[in-house]
Formats: C-alpha cells, structure tokens, sequence
C-alpha cells in the first residue's frame, strides 16, 4: 500500500461526518476549492432530514475536519445544536461564496478567517 497524503475529491465526497462523542453528523456532498491558491476551504456538510430527503448543506471550514482512521470519517469539534444556528442551505441553492459569507462561516465556528 502506498502511503500518500493526498485524496481525490470523489474519495472524500460521501464520507462520513461525526462529533467528538461519535455521534453522525452526515455525510460530506461537497468541498468548495479556492481557484485562485487551490486550497479546499469548505467541506459541505449534509444534514438534516430524513433518509436523504429535506437535508441542507452546511459549510465548514475544511481546518475543522480531521480524518479518524478507525471510523473511516472526518470528526469536526462540533454538536448538532451549533449546525442548527449556523450557516446552511438547502439542496440546490447554492449561495455565492464571497469573502462575507465565508467570514460568516468561519466566525460560527470560531475559527479565523483565511
């Protein structure tokens, strides 16, 4: 087995998103890449609803998430009380991801802009 520190977007799309208590969060649908510096700013998060049916997206800035080998996921120091407050949207509406908006993010999660 090769040992790389790089994945393919198709990889991480679909993974698992739990919290620190082992608790599933969702499912990542999507990552929002910078264009101009090509790093990944968010993860978009799916929660919500029912068997995939009225979920939203929310965004998270991708230096919360960390890969947990033995879950075979990402843990995000987040609980589902803070996704409830926090900036989503739902399938289909995709906002614009100007540098307020991301500031919005970020801010919610405590954690500094770029």
């Amino acid at each position: 087995m090769i040992d790389s520190h790089v994945i393919s977007s198709d990889k991480v799309e679909g993974s698992a998103v739990y919290n620190g208590n082992g608790d599933k969060l969702g499912s990542i649908d999507d990552l929002m890449i910078d264009r101009q510096s090509g790093t990944v700013r968010y993860a978009v998060l799916e929660f919500g609803g029912f068997l995939g049916m009225g979920t939203d997206r929310f965004p998270l800035p991708w230096s919360m998430l960390k890969y947990d080998t033995q879950r075979e996921g990402y843990v995000v120091p987040v609980d589902k009380s803070q996704l409830e407050g926090a900036p989503h949207y739902a399938s289909g509406e995709i906002p614009e991801y100007s540098d307020a908006y991301g500031r919005t993010v970020y801010n919610h999660y405590g954690v500094d802009w770029m």
